[in-house]
């Protein structure tokens, strides 16, 4: 089964709805729920999302959101590997580090962002969700 780790940008195009970024994201999230394929998030991702829906939509809403999100996918935490990692690394930004090696950790077969150029290609491949969503239909 394909195992991908979705990065916290990914995730915020469904719960708030974002065009026009919704549609591949929506259809990947579609996929996790139903099992068709294992998806992965990082832990520092609840807090971020908790954050910004929040703002938006208020504590219940948020906490609503985090629910569904701990229901349909895998959480990866920050050890101290992923931490050092994340530090020593050249990825500029820190959350991102995170997001990046916490998929690495993950062993999964791609990272799915909506920023891409954010992240090496080195050990894993880095795709966009319409890109990821192309790749079922061929």
């Amino acid at each position: 089964m394909t195992k991908v780790f979705l990065d916290t940008n990914i995730l915020l195009d469904v719960i708030a709805q974002r065009e026009p970024f919704f549609g591949p994201a929506a259809r990947i999230w579609t996929l996790a729920e139903q099992n068709s394929i294992d998806a992965y998030v990082s832990a520092i991702s609840f807090n971020n999302l908790y954050y910004i829906v929040r703002k938006i939509e208020g504590h219940a809403k948020a906490i609503k959101a985090l629910r569904m999100v701990r229901d349909i996918f895998t959480s990866v935490a920050p050890d101290q590997q992923i931490l050092d990692q994340a530090m020593d690394s050249s990825i500029k930004d820190f959350e991102d580090a995170i997001q990046y090696f916490s998929a690495n950790h993950a062993h999964v077969n791609c990272l799915i962002t909506r920023n891409p150029g954010d992240f090496p290609t080195s050990l894993l491949p880095i795709l966009t969700a319409r890109e990821f969503v192309a790749t079922l239909k061929g």
